[in-house]
């Protein structure tokens, strides 16, 4: 028969705020959450950040350091009958702390029996989220609740946290090298969670006990890192993925690159690097935009593993190449304009037909000085030329035609 247990993870979840790994700049001496705990004093908060990095931990943490009478939801499984129960028991004991995972996803039902209890302080909440508070929680809660980021956990955290696991009565008898150990924290992905779960099922896939890297590798040889296509740190690799190549890093633009291929995610490295091509490269290398089609028409030809081939040489490219923004801020700014009203007539000699419009392939170097723009715009100027890659032979064209317009 198996017997069934906790996980790992849930053994090794710190009782006390001292206990928690990581997040020194909230839990540290003298730092917000250590004083609040310190000062017996709570207020409503929202605890958010990557999965694995402790916002459950914290919130436990919290509740055991006060002592405090305590209810969990989770806004997604309780109901709005389970939130009634919470409330009923706050009027009770005068009072209650209300712990919450997936705060976001609180729909407006609860929302609504909820505000006044936590305006009145007849519940104090902590809520708990992997997303972006600012945009996914309701500003009326929001409002009520003091924001805290949870960052990232070092690589040298979860090593702690995996020793920590080591020398725990969980795991009997169990071996395990540096090498193996500081694997497993690479391959978690900063995933303190992940990192207990593999090595939970590392020691039970032995017959001895003894865990080396080897052992670990038949268990998972890819890293782990958040890339939920839903969540924000998705987002966030394709936003870094541009913004390297916009900054000209070709290292970290194929750092991302990679990321998103682990992934699988051809498509919106198809959509991304469109978007680069014109808004980041522009008019400094005109000629990048059919490249890059071509290496997006090679790579679905191909599929992965091979994709990668024609996606890293045009990347490399992308992040190399000069850049200008000028051709789609011009189009803002005229874009603008129009949302703005500011537009005018058409100028008379343009409208069909026109016997007053001068045809320019009638005149030398086939250009004539004629007003286009409406009189109420027609001295306006959109677009500011770079001095840079292709552009800079178009700056030199737009000089001389406004020299031009000037002498005619």
């Amino acid at each position: 028969m198996i017997h069934m247990d906790k996980p790992l993870a849930l053994k090794l979840a710190p009782t006390s705020l001292k206990e928690v790994i990581g997040q020194k700049h909230l839990v540290g001496d003298n730092m917000i959450l250590s004083n609040l705990v310190k000062n017996k004093k709570l207020f409503s908060m929202i605890l958010y950040g990557k999965p694995g990095i402790g916002k459950t931990s914290i919130a436990n943490a919290i509740i055991n350091d006060l002592g405090v009478r305590h209810r969990f939801l989770n806004a997604t499984v309780n109901s709005k009958k389970d939130l009634d129960i919470v409330i009923e028991e706050a009027k009770m004991y005068d009072g209650i702390v209300l712990v919450m995972d997936e705060i976001h996803r609180l729909n407006k039902d609860k929302q609504d029996i909820l505000l006044p209890c936590l305006e009145s302080g007849l519940i104090t909440l902590i809520g708990m989220t992997t997303s972006n508070p600012y945009h996914a929680i309701n500003p009326a809660i929001r409002s009520r609740c003091q924001l805290f980021e949870l960052k990232d956990l070092e690589t040298s955290d979860i090593v702690e946290g995996l020793k920590k696991a080591v020398s725990s009565p969980y795991l009997p008898n169990i071996k395990i090298d540096d090498e193996a150990i500081n694997y497993i924290a690479r391959a978690s992905g900063n995933d303190l969670r992940y990192a207990y779960n593999l090595l939970e099922i590392s020691y039970y896939s032995t017959n001895d006990f003894k865990i080396d890297i080897d052992v670990v590798k038949k268990i998972n040889s890819k890293p782990v890192f958040n890339a939920d296509k839903n969540g924000d740190g998705y987002y966030d690799m394709l936003s870094a993925f541009q913004k390297s190549i916009r900054g000209s890093d070709v290292d970290a633009s194929l750092h991302y690159l990679a990321r998103l291929i682990t992934i699988g995610d051809l498509d919106s490295i198809f959509r991304r690097m469109s978007v680069i091509a014109y808004e980041d490269i522009g008019l400094a290398n005109p000629s990048i935009g059919p490249k890059v089609m071509a290496a997006i028409d090679a790579a679905k030809l191909v599929g992965l593993p091979e994709a990668r081939i024609p996606l890293g040489t045009i990347v490399t490219e992308m992040a190399l190449s000069p850049k200008s923004n000028t051709a789609h801020i011009a189009l803002d700014e005229a874009l603008s304009d129009i949302e703005k009203g500011n537009v005018g007539d058409i100028p008379k000699h343009l409208k069909n037909p026109s016997d007053t419009y001068k045809y320019p392939h009638d005149y030398k170097n086939a250009f004539v000085k004629q007003q286009y723009l409406p009189d109420k715009l027609k001295n306006k100027k959109y677009y500011h030329p770079k001095d840079l890659g292709y552009e800079h032979k178009l700056k030199a064209i737009y000089l001389y035609l406004e020299k031009q317009k000037k002498e005619n």
